[in-house]
């Protein structure tokens, strides 16, 4: 069985913590060869993008959900024409034509803003929006005696 080592993962993303924690805790399966592959990346402070390869997918055979705090993937290939496949011959069947079901586990505060299939890649857009009170803010330093004018003033 293969380990993989995720602290770099830990590292540079924001909001996918769980995610990174949960692909760590996995054990036994096979793992070589995970379908549809998928990246993530950060595309701004708050801007997060999942991208996954459905290659031969259209778009009404992709679902993508949110229920609480999760993101569901679902790809259901319809099957073909049974008389098609026959007069089909391959000789290598690399693109696979399986359906699939991938789960993400948002972070707090993290929404889907939009899902786009473009050139055979699902493009998952999302947006971690924090509540004002949780937003770093600076406090300026003043006087004592400022803050009793205020004060009186009010």
């Amino acid at each position: 069985m293969r380990h993989f080592d995720l602290s770099p993962l830990y590292r540079s993303t924001v909001g996918f913590d769980r995610l990174a924690q949960l692909l760590d805790s996995v054990g036994g399966g096979d793992f070589d060869a995970p379908y549809p592959p998928y990246n993530i990346e950060r595309l701004g402070e708050n801007d997060y993008r999942i991208t996954m390869a459905v290659a031969g997918f259209t778009p009404d055979e992709l679902k993508v959900d949110v229920k609480e705090s999760t993101l569901l993937v679902r790809g259901e290939k319809k099957a073909e024409a049974a008389d098609a496949e026959t007069q089909r011959r391959y000789l290598h069947r690399g693109i696979a034509a399986r359906s699939f079901e991938r789960r993400f586990q948002l972070a707090d505060h993290v929404e889907v803003k939009a899902a786009d299939l473009k050139d055979g890649l699902l493009h998952v857009d999302l947006v971690r929006n924090l509540p004002e009170r949780m937003r770093p803010r600076s406090i300026a330093i003043g006087h004592a005696d400022a803050a009793k004018q205020l004060e009186a003033q009010s």
